[in-house]
């Protein structure tokens, strides 16, 4: 009776639209921008240039990767990672995304408080969602088919405690970003490499990329509730 029950639908449906809604968003709103053109006409990998000369950030590696929206920064080599979207057009998305990206790395520079603990538990968060949810249902289903066996339950907390751990990961991260995209914005305008009017443009942008982790951090509570209602609710009485 555990690999379905109805009750999974009421507590992820919600996030899940949202999840669906901030990926329209920030795909939506990456695409408008991208057509627009930035005033310098400098492309995503000048920008990164500019900012990384200006800012004390010449120490970074700058590699390209396929695809858009796929930027990310590797604190492991200090090196910023940059897609074919933010690269080959000078637009105002690309300028919003590279510079985001280059929070990232300040926020490395100065061991931002947030950054060093979502790092600490880095570990815990990629057991907790490779392995949490099966340790989780491995240990319901031995209960359901055990008559209620303490081991079964012991196990499925195990599951739940592991899955907590990915939950408060998405947590963390989310003043990561927020922060990476104020810098973002102040480096922008420090080096006067935005308008005003593009400034909107880079805000919007960074507002719908805020949204995926918002969104995100929504699904892995919807399904750590779900687990709970299992774990300590209506699921634990009717076995």
């Amino acid at each position: 009776m555990f690999f379905f029950n109805p009750m999974y639908f009421v507590f992820t449906l919600p996030a899940m639209f949202f999840a669906m809604w901030a990926q329209y968003r920030v795909k939506s709103t990456f695409a408008k921008y991208s057509q627009v053109r930035s005033a310098k006409n400098l492309s995503g990998l000048d920008v990164a240039r500019e900012l990384m000369r200006n800012e004390g950030l010449d120490f970074l590696q700058v590699n390209q990767v396929p695809g858009n929206l796929t930027d990310f920064y590797n604190p492991a080599d200090k090196s910023i990672n940059l897609s074919q979207g933010s690269t080959s057009v000078p637009s105002v998305a690309a300028m919003a995304v590279v510079a985001h990206e280059l929070g990232h790395a300040v926020q490395d520079q100065q061991g931002y408080v947030w950054m060093r603990a979502r790092s600490s538990i880095v570990g815990i968060a990629n057991l907790g969602t490779s392995l949490g949810p099966m340790i989780f249902f491995v240990g319901i289903l031995m209960a359901s088919f055990a008559r209620n066996s303490p081991l079964g339950w012991n196990i499925a907390l195990l599951g739940f405690l592991l899955f907590a751990g990915a939950v408060v990961f998405t947590f963390a991260t989310l003043p990561v970003e927020l922060n990476a995209s104020r810098r973002a914005r102040e480096m922008l305008m420090r080096n006067g490499l935005v308008t005003s009017t593009e400034m909107d443009g880079v805000s919007a942008m960074l507002n719908a990329a805020a949204l995926t982790y918002v969104a995100a951090a929504a699904q892995a509570v919807s399904q750590l509730l779900y687990y709970a209602f299992i774990l300590f609710g209506g699921g634990r009485r009717r076995s």
